[in-house]
C-alpha cells in the first residue's frame, strides 16, 4: 500500500467531520460538538455511530493539536506558530474540555449504554467513566495555566548552547564528546554542559515549585489528598497500584544497582584510572574512538528501514513512507527543543518523529526506540475509535524498547566490522541495565514531591539527594559535584512536562528484556507475539496485552533478577 493509496482510505472513513474542514476557530468547531451533544439516541446501533462520529471528531481535533505541537518544536522562535500554539492552549482546549465532560455524561447516562458489546467497548466505557468522575469544571484553567508554564521548560533547554573548542553547540550535540578519549577534554565538556544547566536554577526551581502547588490545587479540587494519586487516576493506570511501584523501585534497587556496581568495576579496571568519574562513564572502556553508526540522517534513515525489514517487511515500510511524507525531523539544530518523540496521528495514521541526532550510536538507538513507537501507530491505524489507538504508555514504550533490542540482532547493517558491532551490543546492554536506576530514581522522587507538596527548596534538595544515593553505583566518584548533583533533576524533561509519566520506561524495559530473551530462544516465534501484541492497540488491558506478547507485566525481585542475571549473561559472551 503506498501512502496516497493509505491516505485515501483514511479520508473515505471519514463520515462526521468533512474532508475539507480544516481547525481554526473555535467559532467553526463548536457546531460539530454542538450536533454530537443535541443529537437524540434512539437504539444500540445508533448510540454505536455516535460514538464513532464523535472519535472521528476526536481525531481530527487531535491531529491538528499535534501538528501545532511539532512545529513549536522543531524551531523554537517561529512566533507564527507559538502563537497558534497558544490559541490551542488558551482558548481551543479549555472549551473543548468543557464538551468532552458534557458528551462523556451524555453516553455514560445513555440508556442504551448497558447493551453495548461490553468486551468490546469495556477498555472505552472505563476511560470514558473514570473521566467523568475526575472532572472540575474549575480545574479547566489550571490545567491551560499548567500546561503553558511546563512549556517554559522546553525553551529554557532549547536555548541553551556551551562553547567548545570555539564552536557553540546545543547539549545534546556536547554531550556526544563524553565518549571520547581524551579524558581532560571529557572532564571540561561535562563540567561546561552542568555549569550552563546551573545557570538557569533559580529559574527552574520556581517553575518547578508553582507547577507542583497548581497541580495539587488541582487534586484537592478533584477530591484527591494529593496529585499522586489524582495523577494515578487521570493516567488510567487502572491495571496495577502505587505499591507496584514502589515493588519496582525496591526490586531495581537490590537487584539492578549491584549489578552495575560490578559493570562499573569493570570499566574501572578497563580504563586504568584510580577513580572512576561521571565523564567515564560513556567512553569506551578500551580506549578506542566513539562509534559513528552513521554520516548523517538520511543514512541512519537508510539503515534503519533496512534493519527493521529483516524484523518484518511493515516494520520498515512503515519507516520508508514516513520518509517519503516528510515525516521525519532527526538532526540536531539551534532553536529544536531538547529531546525526542514519535507523534502519532490519529486522523492520518502516519506519525512524525522529531530528535535532536549527530552522529552517535545514542542517536541510533533512539531511532530504533522512536521507530518503534511509529510502528506501532501505524499498526494501530484502522481502528474506528480513538480510544484504541491511544495505547497507555506501559505498552507503548513496550513496543519501542523492545523494538531497540529485537533491531539489534541486525546491526551488522550499520557496522560492518565484527569488533565494532559486538562493541555497539555492549553499549546497549549496558544500557538498559543503567537506565533503569534512573527510571527508579526519579519515579521515587515524584512520589515525594507529590507526597509532601508543602516542601521548601532545600527540603526537595535533602529528598532528591537520598534518593539519588540510594539507586547510585558506589563505583561512581561524585566528589566536588555534589552542586550540580543537587539540581541533577532538572535535566529530566517528563518532571516539568509529564509528571509521573516516566516508570512506564522501566516496566517496559522489563518487558524488552523478556520478549528479547524469548527472540533468543524462537526468534520467529518472538517478533509474531510482538507484532500481535502491538497490533491490539488499546483494545485490552495492559496486562492481556503483555501475555500476548508472550510475558509478564512482573516487578518482583525474582523476575528482575532472573532479566538482569539473563542480560548479564549476554553481555559475558560479547565480553
Amino acid at each position: 500500500m503506498n501512502l496516497k493509496t493509505a491516505t485515501i482510505l483514511e479520508e473515505e472513513r471519514r463520515a462526521f467531520v468533512p474532508r475539507e474542514f480544516k481547525l481554526t476557530t473555535w467559532a467553526k468547531l463548536k457546531p460539530y460538538y454542538n450536533a454530537l451533544l443535541s443529537r437524540e439516541i434512539g437504539s444500540t446501533a445508533e448510540l454505536e455511530e455516535w460514538i464513532e462520529d464523535r472519535s472521528e471528531l476526536d481525531a481530527v481535533v487531535s491531529e491538528a493539536f499535534s501538528w501545532r505541537y511539532v512545529k513549536i518544536t522543531v524551531d523554537s522562535k517561529d512566533d507564527k506558530a507559538e502563537s497558534l500554539y497558544q490559541y490551542t492552549v488558551q482558548e481551543l482546549a479549555p472549551k473543548i474540555t468543557y464538551y468532552e465532560d458534557a458528551l462523556n455524561r451524555k453516553l455514560t447516562e445513555c440508556p442504551f449504554v448497558h447493551h453495548l458489546d461490553q468486551e468490546k467497548f469495556h477498555i472505552h466505557l472505563r476511560g470514558i467513566r473514570n473521566a467523568v468522575e475526575l472532572f472540575r469544571e474549575e480545574n479547566i484553567p489550571y490545567a491551560t495555566d499548567i500546561q503553558l508554564k511546563a512549556k517554559e521548560y522546553v525553551k529554557i533547554f532549547s536555548e541553551m548552547t556551551i562553547g567548545v573548542d570555539g564552536k557553540q553547540m546545543t547539549l545534546q550535540k556536547a554531550s556526544s564528546l563524553l565518549e571520547e578519549t581524551d579524558r581532560a577534554h571529557r572532564e571540561s565538556v561535562y563540567h561546561k554542559i552542568h555549569q550552563r544547566i546551573l545557570q538557569e536554577t533559580d529559574h527552574l526551581e520556581a517553575l518547578f515549585g508553582q507547577l507542583l502547588q497548581m497541580r495539587h490545587q488541582m487534586a484537592l479540587n478533584a477530591g484527591f489528598s494529593n496529585f499522586r494519586d489524582y495523577k494515578f487516576r487521570a493516567l488510567g493506570r487502572f491495571d496495577y497500584t502505587v505499591k507496584d511501584c514502589y515493588d519496582f523501585h525496591d526490586s531495581i534497587r537490590s537487584e539492578i544497582v549491584p549489578l552495575i556496581d560490578e559493570m562499573n568495576r569493570f570499566r574501572k579496571e578497563a580504563l586504568n584510572i584510580d577513580q572512576l568519574r561521571p565523564w567515564d562513564m560513556f567512553v569506551d572502556p578500551f580506549g578506542k574512538q566513539p562509534l559513528r553508526p552513521f554520516e548523517d540522517a538520511d543514512e541512519l534513515v537508510d539503515k534503519l528501514i533496512q534493519c527493521f525489514d529483516r524484523l518484518n517487511p511493515e516494520f520498515g515500510h512503515t519507516i520508508s513512507l514516513m520518509r517519503d511524507k516528510g515525516r521525519l525531523d532527526l538532526e540536531s539544530r539551534e532553536g529544536k527543543r531538547p529531546g525526542a518523540y514519535n507523534m502519532p496521528m490519529h486522523l492520518s495514521g502516519l506519525p512524525f518523529i522529531f530528535m535532536n541526532a549527530t552522529n552517535s550510536l545514542a542517536d541510533m538507538r533512539i531511532l530504533m526506540h522512536e521507530g518503534g513507537h511509529a510502528v506501532h501507530s501505524w499498526l494501530t491505524r484502522n481502528y474506528k475509535l480513538k480510544s484504541e489507538k491511544r495505547v497507555p504508555s506501559e505498552v507503548a514504550e513496550l513496543a519501542a524498547m523492545t523494538m531497540e533490542l529485537l533491531s539489534m540482532e541486525h546491526w551488522d547493517i550499520f557496522f560492518e566490522d565484527e569488533a565494532d558491532l559486538r562493541r555497539a551490543k555492549i553499549a546497549q546492554l549496558e544500557y538498559i541495565l543503567k537506565v533503569l536506576p534512573w527510571i527508579a530514581t526519579i519515579d521515587e522522587f515524584q512520589h515525594w514531591l507529590y507526597t509532601n507538596p508543602h516542601h521548601n527548596q532545600e527540603e526537595r534538595k535533602t529528598a532528591w539527594m537520598e534518593i539519588l544515593k540510594s539507586f547510585n553505583s558506589t563505583l561512581v566518584d561524585h566528589t566536588g559535584l555534589e552542586h550540580y548533583s543537587e539540581y541533577l533533576w532538572h535535566k529530566q524533561l517528563h518532571l516539568f512536562e509529564v509528571p509521573f509519566y516516566y516508570i512506564e520506561y522501566g516496566m517496559a524495559q522489563l518487558g524488552a528484556i523478556a520478549i528479547w530473551k524469548q527472540y533468543r530462544e524462537n526468534p520467529q516465534k518472538a517478533v509474531h507475539n510482538y507484532y500481535r501484541a502491538l497490533r491490539l492497540g488499546y483494545t485490552k488491558d495492559v496486562k492481556t496485552i503483555y501475555r500476548t506478547a508472550g510475558i509478564d507485566f512482573n516487578f518482583s525481585r525474582e523476575y528482575v533478577s532472573e532479566l538482569a542475571t539473563f542480560v548479564k549473561d549476554e553481555l559475558e559472551k560479547l565480553l
